[in-house]
């Protein structure tokens, strides 16, 4: 019965963060956020959520708790890249996970935004990756890294050394990923209660975005720019009434 919630809800997940439906959206013009939610009924919450992602961190306003650490537990069980045409997205095995709240929740997939979605005091960094994890029922969490340019990223060149160019097209990883040398060496965070940034917009997701950036370089940046050819982020949603944890 497990595997089986399991499956069904990864199902969902793939069908909410990769395609949205059969309506076709996308980042700019009539098909762009400003209009995901009169693009179908599946999408209204992309226009009268109020728990919506990305936001900006303002740190002043941040709410200062106890936030325990995430336990990771990952693997280098990155096996496919995928150009789906918003963006380019690692498919894992599955098997990597982290421990929040209790619960297990497994790594489906990271995927990239240039520039970055979330904002800290109102700054956009260049590029934002976010870890999508699922637990046993269904319920979400996504880990938000910050990058900077810098030096070169080892785990993005391995990545990027296979990147689909081809909208639609799914190349096979040839070297051994391992997600967790993406992340910051200080692992403190923000946390809140947000959305998927793409359509549907479900609401109920927990979101960790880390506090220190990690670098990339500044070619990375431009082949993934090139690749997509649009900027894929989604503006800031109004916060409402929800508060940051720090």
């Amino acid at each position: 019965m497990k595997k089986t919630l399991i499956a069904l809800s990864l199902a969902s997940l793939c069908f909410a963060g990769e395609h949205g439906g059969n309506t076709q959206w996308g980042y700019e013009g009539s098909i762009g956020p400003k209009h995901w939610g009169d693009l179908s009924p599946q999408f209204i919450m992309c226009k009268i959520g109020k728990n919506q992602s990305p936001v900006d961190i303002n740190i002043k306003d941040t709410v200062k708790a106890c936030l325990k650490p995430i336990k990771f537990n990952y693997i280098a069980d990155a096996r496919y890249v995928v150009n789906n045409g918003h963006t380019i997205k690692v498919i894992t095995t599955g098997q990597s996970y982290i421990v929040v709240d209790g619960k297990r929740f497994y790594l489906r997939q990271f995927h990239f935004h240039a520039p970055s979605e979330h904002t800290v005091n109102g700054k956009y960094y260049p590029f934002e990756a976010h870890l999508v994890h699922i637990d046993k029922n269904g319920n979400i969490a996504v880990i938000g890294i910050l990058f900077k340019l810098g030096k070169e990223n080892g785990e993005l060149a391995k990545i990027w050394k296979n990147m689909p160019q081809q909208v639609g097209k799914k190349v096979a990883l040839t070297s051994k990923v391992n997600p967790y040398l993406l992340l910051p060496k200080n692992k403190e965070y923000y946390r809140y209660s947000g959305s998927l940034t793409t359509p549907p917009c479900s609401e109920g997701v927990r979101w960790f975005i880390f506090k220190e950036p990690v670098e990339l370089s500044k070619d990375q940046l431009a082949k993934f720019k090139k690749v997509m050819g649009f900027p894929n982020n989604r503006p800031v949603q109004p916060i409402n009434a929800r508060k940051i944890l720090k």
